[in-house]
């Protein structure tokens, strides 16, 4: 008799386990930045030689020619005096690149080479040594190598050409070495604020609450955007935020629609609601077609050909479409499903929830992309 007692309440429980509703946890380190973990971009001029006649057109680009005639200078060649100096095999460019935050000196990054001037196509070419600067002026890097655009390009004598992809445009896998760290002393630091990329009062108190939970007086939510950590005594910041990254929480999102009404799509939150409405849809098309015939006079009758205009109009309106009621308090799923029995197409349902928006019915923010 125990046993089954027992049983049944084992049962029960899982019961009431299984009845509870599952929520998506997210850990830390995927809903927040952390303050000064960041890139840095980078940016240089630079020249691409080595072009199959693609390249820039001297004439046309004086920039391409001045680097080449101040590269050539630096290398003991002078060219200034050539009267008719001139190529296609060479091109101006802009090299860019994104440097990760704490990447060591010496360290491999990737590069991305785009024309400046008149140059078809920079498949094949290869980029001369370009110093990468930073926002503050300073030299980070050092780019060069060989050029993959991954893009055709053709064209024939006749002046028909075919192009697939952009061939002006291409990158350098690992084409660029560090030459100089972003100096950041995270271990050294006695607090380190988190930003949340979705900022909201909830969520933010749930990071600190949870952080709390595991390394009490730790951390504070100052604002619907910035959590504030302090490591414990015996603890460095750099254990501290690897152990803080992975604890995982459950964001809140507010209520929000969004719409793309050029490619028709409709994005809805599982917290949009909406209010008691009765919801109408038909499609009403009108067709006007032209059908001219000719007139053509008797042999002999001094009469001319005439173009004599016939047009044909027809209405035509959707019928069964009926008035539809969506309850107070109706979820995502139920209005979903309500339009969807309209038979309303995504362009419609974006008017249908426009309207909805208008008349104050829908508990939710809509955003127009």
């Amino acid at each position: 008799m125990r046993l089954r007692v027992w049983l049944w309440i084992a049962a029960a429980l899982a019961g009431l386990i299984l009845a509870q509703p599952s929520y998506a946890s997210s850990r830390i380190k995927d809903i927040v930045s952390f303050e000064g973990v960041r890139g840095n971009k980078l940016v240089g001029y630079g020249l691409v030689v080595g072009l199959n006649g693609t390249g820039d057109s001297l004439r046309n680009a004086p920039m391409t020619l001045q680097s080449l005639e101040s590269m050539l200078e630096r290398m003991g060649v002078n060219t200034r005096s050539a009267a008719n100096f001139d190529t296609k095999n060479v091109a101006a460019v802009m090299v860019t690149a994104d440097l990760p935050a704490f990447t060591a000196t010496g360290s491999q990054i990737d590069v991305t080479v785009s024309a400046m001037g008149d140059a078809k196509s920079l498949q094949g070419g290869t980029l001369l040594v370009t110093t990468l600067i930073g926002a503050d002026g300073e030299g980070y890097g050092v780019a060069q190598g060989t050029i993959e655009t991954g893009a055709v390009s053709a064209s024939g004598a006749s002046g028909s050409s075919i192009t697939r992809g952009v061939p002006t445009s291409g990158r350098i896998a690992a084409g660029a070495s560090v030459e100089k760290e972003v100096g950041f002393k995270l271990d050294s630091m006695q607090q380190l604020r988190l930003s949340l990329r979705n900022p909201d009062f909830t969520t933010a108190q749930r990071i600190a609450d949870v952080i709390n939970t595991h390394y009490p007086a730790t951390a504070v939510a100052e604002n619907p955007t910035i959590v504030t950590l302090h490591p414990p005594a015996s603890q460095d910041m750099m254990g501290f935020v690897t152990a803080v990254e992975d604890l995982e929480v459950e964001p809140e999102a507010p209520a929000k629609v969004v719409i793309d009404e050029d490619a028709g799509v409709i994005v809805m939150g599982e917290d949009v609601r909406v209010s008691t409405v009765a919801i109408a849809q038909g499609n009403l098309t009108i067709s006007v077609q032209e059908s001219p015939s000719v007139s053509q006079p008797l042999p002999f009758s001094q009469g001319q050909t005439a173009l004599v205009p016939h047009s044909s109009l027809s209405v035509d309106e959707a019928k069964g479409k009926k008035l539809l009621v969506i309850k107070e308090g109706a979820s995502l799923a139920s209005l979903v499903a309500g339009l969807n029995a309209l038979g309303v197409t995504p362009r419609d349902m974006i008017s249908i929830l426009q309207a909805i928006k208008a008349a104050g019915a829908l508990q939710a923010d809509i955003e127009v992309m």
